[in-house]
């Protein structure tokens, strides 16, 4: 089946809970064992203390292990990305930080894409060095043998542990060639030390790009964003082959980032609609695209559905993406006065950061998400002072343009004033 259609039952059978049609809430710290030797066999099988016998199943121990509602949900993401297990986390951050770290150790080096998201950014820059841990970045358009050439010079000797990549890259959409990414960790591992690439699929994931596909070993999201898609949930997730997500698993219960059971009971609610919200979304960020181009205070417009014909990038989406998805991200004509002004009489859309959920929002990236950016790479990255980011909600696109349209009048009369 579909996984839309796996959403509404796998991992749950109503007749182990009482006939409920929903999973109940597991509101309990601890779980039960029938006898002292169930108790054993679980924590044997918990601490890696020895494999499990043909058909045995691990039982429930404690909630920051494990929980019937975290473990249904975890089956019902790994089914998105036809993967083998999945992990969930407190936060989308946790779920970056225990990943890289279960693979990356003291003395390691990590190779990453840019522009990620804000968070990451820092995490990789100001945390990562305290462990004695190296980075070497690359963006858009670098080639592989740029890449690995960059790596060598940096750090001679030395084979990076872990490819992280972003995309799209929050928060100007860009594009990062999966394959490509993929032989470079491919190069970069030996016979005694694997090197993982994992990819932050939140701009698009779950429905419209699927990483494993293009040889991405693990795929990492904000589980905050369209899979919550409701601004009502902070979460993370994890997903990979059963042997990768079991170290991070084994990472996560000493961390203590597990997810809570009312959280993983709200995430079981949306993955249930999380394709036919993004299918919706994405048609009315494509509406309001269109209406963007051509405005004449539009400098720049950085949207999925507006790459260039026959170009490198158009190449990337058209292999590994399934729609243009509803992330929009545009400069003003002006700079951080003009996105200040447009931000500030926006009605209808709320000014926040987040994205992915029912509700259109927007935000300043320089000054908000990414304002921890290096000056020097946000000018690099196109991070500027005039760039607005919008989450194209459920609302009608109609009534999302009018309030666009508005908000520009304002800063035009302001402008003509200015002129006067």
């Amino acid at each position: 089946m579909k996984p839309e259609s796996l959403m509404m039952t796998l991992g749950y059978d109503a007749h182990e809970h009482q006939g409920a049609a929903k999973c109940p809430i597991y509101q309990t710290s601890t779980f039960v064992f029938n006898n002292c030797e169930e108790g054993k066999a679980f924590f044997e099988l918990a601490y890696g203390l020895r494999e499990k016998e043909e058909g045995e199943e691990m039982g429930m121990i404690y909630s920051r292990l494990d929980h019937p509602n975290m473990n249904i949900l975890e089956k019902r993401l790994a089914a998105w990305d036809e993967a083998e297990a999945g992990a969930f986390f407190s936060s989308g951050m946790a779920a970056i930080s225990t990943s890289i770290l279960t693979f990356v150790k003291p003395g390691d080096v990590l190779l990453f894409s840019s522009p990620v998201y804000g968070g990451t950014d820092h995490f990789i820059h100001h945390v990562l060095p305290q462990f004695n841990i190296g980075v070497v970045g690359f963006v858009k358009g670098e080639n592989e043998d740029v890449i690995i050439d960059r790596v060598e010079k940096a750090y001679p000797g030395k084979k990076p542990s872990m490819v992280y990549v972003e995309t799209p890259g929050n928060p100007t959409n860009s594009l990062i060639d999966i394959e490509m990414a993929s032989r470079v960790a491919k190069y970069f591992s030996t016979n005694d030390k694997k090197c993982v690439l994992a990819v932050d699929n939140t701009f698009l994931g779950p429905v419209f790009q699927h990483p494993m596909e293009f040889g991405a070993d693990l795929v990492v999201y904000s589980a905050t964003k369209y899979i919550g898609g409701h601004s009502d949930v902070i979460a993370g997730a994890c997903t990979g082959s059963a042997e990768l997500i079991a170290q991070i698993k084994g990472m996560r219960t000493f961390f203590g980032s597990q997810l809570d059971p009312n959280s993983s009971w709200l995430l079981q609610r949306s993955l249930e609609t999380v394709k036919i919200r993004m299918e919706a979304q994405a048609k009315s960020a494509k509406i309001v695209a269109d209406y963007l181009k051509d405005h004449p205070l539009v400098e720049k417009m950085h949207y999925l559905g507006f790459l260039e014909e026959g170009s490198e990038l158009q190449d990337i989406f058209n292999r590994q993406c399934l729609s243009t998805g509803s992330m929009i991200a545009f400069d003003i004509v002006g700079g951080e006065k003009e996105a200040f002004m447009f931000l500030n009489n926006l009605k209808l859309f709320k000014l926040a950061v987040s994205l992915g959920s029912t509700e259109s929002l927007a935000e300043h990236p320089a000054t908000m998400t990414h304002v921890d950016v290096s000056p020097e790479d946000r000018l690099k990255l196109g991070i500027s002072p005039s760039l607005v980011r919008l989450s194209i909600g459920l609302e009608n696109p109609q009534d999302l343009i009018d309030q666009i349209a508005n908000a520009f009048e304002v800063v035009k009369k302001a402008n003509s004033s200015a002129v006067c």
